[in-house]
């Protein structure tokens, strides 16, 4: 019998699966995440998933699946900010901007290997001073790529978003659904 391994730590990544009746098991896998120089954002996310799909243990009739996400603003890749004070710096970019989320994916299994990636385009409300520091106090930003849950807290902070929304949360289930089926 086949297994969906879910090669991720993440618990948003398990809940979108869960809430999509899709069954899975989390096998999470630790790999270096480090962006190489001058390494588009969507190579660096294909990459990523790839990397973390190949370093999960599994059976032969297993499918893995992992993903990565950043954020990015201008020309600045955002992932989980390492402190309070980046978590404010990573807010203050995104303030009254537009930004932009990839999730790269990648499926593997012994006979196929899927990649592919989501863009989503996320618009910020303009934010003050005071606003950043209740959002980094409350301490969701602490382990979010670009600072900040759209399903959370900072719902309030987006003023529109073109494309998937569980990209934005950290998984785009609909995508990966359509592979699913494929397979």
């Amino acid at each position: 019998m086949r297994s969906l391994i879910l090669a991720s730590a993440s618990p948003r990544r398990h809940e979108l699966l869960a809430a999509a009746g899709i069954d899975h098991l989390v096998r999470p896998a630790s790999i270096p995440e480090v962006r190489r120089f001058g390494e588009p954002p969507a190579a660096f996310v294909q990459r990523i998933s790839e990397e973390k799909a190949r370093a999960v243990e599994r059976a032969a009739t297993d499918l893995v699946l992992a993903a990565d996400t950043v954020v990015c603003v201008d020309d600045n890749v955002l992932g989980k900010p390492k402190n309070d004070d980046d978590a404010r710096r990573m807010l203050q970019m995104l303030s009254g901007r537009d930004h932009w989320v990839y999730t790269g994916i990648f499926l593997l299994s012994d006979q196929h290997a899927v990649k592919d990636l989501a863009i989503t385009r996320v618009t910020f409300e303009r934010l003050t001073a005071d606003e950043i520091e209740e959002y980094t106090r409350s301490g969701e930003p602490r382990d979010k790529a670009g600072a900040y849950a759209i399903q959370g807290v900072a719902s309030k902070f987006v003023s529109s978003i073109q494309g998937c929304y569980h990209n934005v949360v950290g998984l785009p289930v609909s995508l990966v659904y359509r592979h699913l089926k494929n397979l």
